[in-house]
């Protein structure tokens, strides 16, 4: 059975920091891209980082950049996501999701494989 878990979600103060990881089951990370969601209350899934497993190419988007760093390592059949300067309106929750081949995309609609969800909250 095919499988992503998502961990290393939680309660954090703004400016705080967290790492989530994104752990594979039942199949290999490799010549996979492997994006993170978000998705707050009341808002569309917004897609915020896709990185190739093949050669570590990673894209991030606006609202993250120079804050979240995107990694992988395939031989642990993980993704990892660095959140730094964490802000109150970075509070979601977190999704993984893997589709076959390299090219890296935040379109959610290009992903097969889907993780259950972890919840970030960044509040005072």
């Amino acid at each position: 059975q095919l499988q992503l878990v998502e961990s290393g979600g939680g309660l954090v103060q703004p400016g705080g920091s967290l790492r989530l990881s994104c752990a594979a089951s039942g199949f290999t990370l490799d010549y996979h891209a492997v994006g993170w969601f978000r998705q707050a209350p009341g808002k569309g899934r917004e897609g915020i980082s896709s990185i190739s497993t093949s050669d570590g190419f990673a894209v991030y988007a606006d609202s993250v950049k120079g804050r979240f760093t995107i990694s992988t390592d395939t031989a642990k059949k993980t993704v990892y996501l660095e959140m730094n300067s964490l802000k109150p309106e970075d509070t979601a929750v977190y999704y993984c999701a893997a589709k076959s081949g390299s090219l890296v995309s935040l379109g959610r609609n290009e992903y097969r494989y889907w993780g259950q969800g972890t919840q970030v909250t960044v509040s005072s």
